[in-house]
């Protein structure tokens, strides 16, 4: 089961990746997660990507790709994968098929979780985080007491990138860069949207009607 999955930021796609790779025992594999652990652990490709990072610049596709490669090699991706968050432009998409093609894991599936802007603006601009790593949105998952979290009590914050400006930047970037990939997955027959305003479970079960027969 290879499968990606798309979504624009606060469309759940995070949440239904987790439910997905628990499910079928598949990686949940995120650049931004095994960019982090290559530097922590200072494989030869982390080195690189870090001094890009370290200078607040974009890790080069022709890095990223040799990590991802590495990734996909891993013991725990002989049964499947589930990417998260990439790719993210064309020419990403393009250098992940030549991948795939060479250490041949064709993607069976390519996941769009669907919401209109006007909802993502409404969840994203109404979240809060606390620092035990739970999530609330005051619309749709407030906590039981405003302001406070519900696991470890501690006071809710609101990430920077979830202003209302942020959050509008960060929309028109996906728009701009990722949604053209929409549109490259439909020409290759991969493509299956799913209506993400729907209840979590709900979502997730037509998202496993899609993944089941390729496990």
């Amino acid at each position: 089961m290879n499968i990606i999955l798309f979504g624009q930021p606060g469309a759940g796609k995070g949440t239904q990746a987790q439910k997905l790779s628990k499910k079928y025992g598949i990686p949940q594999i995120s650049t931004g997660d095994i960019l982090r652990a290559n530097v922590k652990e200072g494989t030869k490709l982390g080195l690189e990507a870090k001094k890009y990072m370290d200078a607040g610049e974009l890790v080069p596709d022709a890095v990223l790709i040799g990590i991802i490669k590495d990734r996909l090699l891993q013991p725990d991706a002989a049964n499947g994968f589930l990417l998260d968050g990439y790719p993210r432009t064309i020419p990403q998409a393009d250098a992940l098929a030549g991948i795939l093609d060479e250490i041949k894991k064709p993607i069976d599936a390519v996941i769009n979780i669907a919401v209109p802007t006007p909802i993502l603006l409404e969840r994203l601009s109404g979240r809060w985080m606390s620092a035990c790593g739970a999530s609330y949105n005051t619309v749709f998952n407030p906590p039981k007491k405003e302001g406070v979290c519900d696991v470890c009590g501690d006071q809710l914050f609101q990430r920077p990138d979830d202003t209302s400006a942020a959050v509008a930047n960060r929309l028109e970037v996906y728009q701009k860069q990722t949604a053209p990939l929409i549109d490259y997955y439909k020409g290759k027959g991969l493509l299956k949207d799913i209506d993400g305003t729907k209840d979590i479970d709900v979502v997730f079960e037509e998202i496993d009607k899609i993944a089941a027969p390729f496990k």
